[in-house]
């Protein structure tokens, strides 16, 4: 009878567990919820807190209008550039290290622009700002496709982007009526404080990155990302509407303003600024219609909002505060809810870089506010608000047509992890 000697015994290898993606219901998407609201917060707070305090810097410092309205323009314009910058620096460098220190220097740069000496040296003071607050967006976006289940990117988007359209009332109506009370310095002040708390809210909540791989800083590779993203089709049509749909949404509450104390309707500038409080209807859309297109799909929904969107044009043409506001509030719901699946839809078809990818869709957002937002100005003036009114209805309408391009598109399928 013969008998056998075992050798050792090779156990096949096991593949190594691999790092779960945040889910909603759990500690951490609680967490990363309340961190990036909060960047949301302070990005917008810290950008349109100036808005409503046009009227006082053209009185303190002797400046037009237009000249008043750089203290918006300028950092618009140093965000948009520097996002694309900004976006490389965290490929290589990281996303919340890139989002902590933008947070912490705009919140700063604001403190100081509070007693700025002189007009010149305020609006270089709100260019850097906008410069330093650009790491912030791109790399938010970014860290959010990466870290989040794809079965809650969409409600996590939404709550990121409720912080925006929180910060965008906070911001313009808190330094609006702080101003009735206290000098534009204390208002401009009391903004930045707010943003260094949110800050610090930020940087205590949000967890290091665990599916990021760091990429050599070189330009060639950066150039290729960016190349890579413009060539992919998918993408390109989520930036047009992007560009569209931000514009469009910039220049109504540049001038609804207008629209209210104009004769036909007759309200004060102070009444008038409470308009601002429809922003709210943008929190409860970008965390709705984000979780609602998690479970239809963003194909199905994204395109209603635009219809949203131009139901609420149609509406703010009635000659009356009622339909001013109303229509603002369509809008606001529409636009919100849009921008919340196209966010979470960037960071989807962008299979690498994607912080590249979502600079890329808010450099056309802020470009497309920044020339719209000026086009709409020339519109008032020519054919008043019926102008307005038809500038971004045809903007949404060449938006609808690609939306409904993209609801016909194929997903990409997604690289194994």
């Amino acid at each position: 009878m013969s008998s056998t000697v075992a050798g050792p015994v090779t156990l096949p290898a096991q593949p190594a567990t691999a790092t779960p993606h945040i889910e909603r219901g759990t500690a951490a998407f609680i967490r990363t919820s309340i961190a990036l609201f909060c960047a949301g917060l302070a990005t917008f707070t810290l950008l349109y807190c100036t808005q409503p305090l046009l009227p006082v810097f053209s009185r303190e410092f002797g400046v037009s209008a237009a000249s008043a309205s750089l203290a918006i323009s300028l950092p618009s314009i140093a965000l948009a550039i520097g996002t694309l910058v900004a976006s490389s620096l965290s490929e290589s460098f990281g996303r919340k290290p890139l989002m902590v220190g933008s947070v912490f220097a705009s919140a700063g740069l604001t403190l100081v622009s509070a007693f700025a000496p002189s007009w010149e040296a305020f609006l270089i003071l709100r260019a850097l700002q906008g410069l330093a607050l650009a790491g912030l967006p791109a790399a938010a976006m970014a860290y959010l496709a990466e870290e989040v289940h794809p079965r809650s990117i969409g409600l996590s988007m939404g709550l990121y982007i409720s912080g925006n359209a929180l910060g965008g009332m906070a911001g313009r109506v808190g330094a609006g009526l702080l101003s009735e009370f206290v000098s534009w310095h204390v208002a401009v002040g009391a903004m930045g404080a707010l943003g260094l708390v949110t800050a610090t809210v930020f940087l205590v909540n949000l967890r290091p990155s665990r599916h990021f791989t760091p990429r050599p800083l070189r330009l060639g590779s950066l150039a290729q990302g960016f190349a890579g993203h413009l060539r992919e089709r998918g993408l390109r049509a989520l930036f047009l509407t992007g560009a569209l749909l931000m514009g469009g949404f910039v220049t109504m509450y540049n001038y609804i303003g207008y629209r209210l104390v104009a004769p036909e309707i007759g309200l004060s500038p102070s009444i008038a600024g409470l308009v601002y409080s429809v922003y709210l209807v943008g929190i409860v859309a970008s965390v709705s219609i984000g979780a609602l297109a998690d479970r239809l799909g963003r194909a199905r929904i994204f395109w209603m909002n635009l219809v949203v969107i131009l139901v609420g044009l149609g509406v703010s043409l009635l000659p009356s505060v009622t339909g001013a506001v109303v229509g603002l509030a369509f809008l606001t719901l529409g636009f919100f809810g849009a921008h919340a699946i196209a966010c979470a839809w960037v960071g989807r078809r962008a299979l690498k870089a994607k912080a590249q990818a979502s600079s890329l869709y808010l450099f056309a957002c802020y470009g497309g506010s920044a020339v719209l937002g000026t086009f709409g100005g020339w519109a008032l003036e020519a054919w008043g608000w019926a102008g307005v009114v038809g500038l971004i209805a045809v903007c949404t309408l060449v938006a609808l047509v690609a939306a409904l391009w993209l609801s016909r598109l194929k997903p990409l399928a997604q690289p194994v992890a």
